[in-house]
């Protein structure tokens, strides 16, 4: 039986899977001590994700740092077609202009062809994500007509934090002219966060929008031991998240939960919206692609429907020594090697 086809058989542990996935936990561990060993090789960046034991919140989070790039300030130069779409009064041509150019300027100083080679830019900005293992429990949770349904819930505790250091163009007087050829960095008291996180699972390419649950709350901020505020993705939106360079600076804590997730996922993605304002748009107006950055962070789930709750879910893709299975792997998740995590740019729909 191939692997593919042992992520959709029913919800039993077979002998195959369980070689399987033993196999794969034990490389899964040594993928946390070292994570990236491969994107060494290759010369992609290392995996920059740190560890610290925190007060808030007992235990250990994963801290991945901010990533805004120079590359994210600009867009262009691109045709704003909708502009010229809308003003084709502004063309040079007979018989108000003879030989259809302007009388003394250049034609590249015309307000045309300068629309032709528009420039966009913009500050850019990147909270640092910390998180604690995604986890799974049984919640109360209100239905229809006042009752209470038992569910398992996918929950994530994490933290954001502003280190400033956002980028923004600067511009020199060169001939009375601004040009832009550097970029200086600047910081604010405060950013804040609108997340959009969304829970993907690889083998059936479902995916999961975080959803609010007030009852799951407390019983994970009880569970977790989370002294600090906890917030849902809606509260959070209206906490300010200071600026701060002290490493034990507390952040402004949150909480991510999930419903009726498949219980045979195994292979599963987390994207995390909201952290930065970097965008990427295949020309300009409203059908030009529009994609959002966002964290991909990947997880393995090695278990299946029994015990659900007892299942630990790794932080971190599968390796393989055979070829065959690590390709599957790798084209699942989408990735090019094995990562813990990567920033990525998402379509908005």
């Amino acid at each position: 039986m191939s692997l593919a086809e042992n992520q959709i058989t029913p919800a039993r542990l077979t002998p195959r899977r369980a070689t399987v996935l033993l196999g794969s936990m034990l490389v899964c561990l040594a993928a946390v001590r070292c994570p990236q060993a491969s994107a060494q090789a290759s010369g992609q960046p290392q995996d920059a994700t740190t560890e610290q034991a925190t007060q808030f919140a007992p235990g250990v989070v994963t801290i991945v740092p901010g990533d805004a790039s120079p590359d994210e300030t600009f867009d262009g130069p691109l045709t704003l077609k909708t502009f010229l779409s809308a003003h084709p009064e502004l063309e040079w041509k007979a018989p108000t202009f003879e030989n259809g150019s302007p009388h003394f300027d250049p034609r590249s100083r015309t307000l045309v062809e300068m629309a032709k080679q528009v420039v966009l830019r913009r500050e850019i900005y990147c909270l640092e994500f910390s998180f604690k293992p995604l986890r799974q429990m049984y919640v109360d949770v209100p239905v229809g007509s006042g009752k209470l349904q038992r569910k398992l819930v996918w929950y994530m505790v994490y933290r954001v934090r502003y280190r400033g250091g956002d980028l923004r163009p600067a511009a020199d007087e060169v001939g009375g002219s601004k040009l832009y050829q550097r970029l200086e960095s600047v910081s604010y008291d405060s950013r804040r966060f609108f997340p959009l996180v969304t829970l993907k699972d690889h083998v059936s390419g479902q995916e999961y929008l975080d959803r609010i649950i007030p009852s799951a709350k407390e019983m994970i901020a009880a569970r977790e031991q989370i002294t600090a505020p906890l917030y849902n993705s809606v509260e959070i939106t209206r906490q300010r998240i200071p600026l701060s360079s002290d490493e034990s600076a507390p952040g402004v804590w949150g909480v991510l939960t999930w419903m009726d997730v498949n219980p045979n996922v195994d292979y599963v993605s987390l994207y995390v919206s909201g952290l930065t304002n970097a965008f990427q748009q295949d020309g300009e107006g409203d059908d030009a692609p529009y994609r959002r950055k966002a964290l991909q962070l990947n997880f393995f789930r090695p278990g299946d429907a029994m015990s659900q709750t007892e299942d630990f879910i790794r932080f971190g893709m599968p390796s393989f020594e055979d070829s065959e299975e690590q390709a599957y792997i790798l084209d699942k998740y989408n990735m090019p090697e094995p990562l813990n995590y990567r920033w990525v740019f998402r379509s908005v729909k």
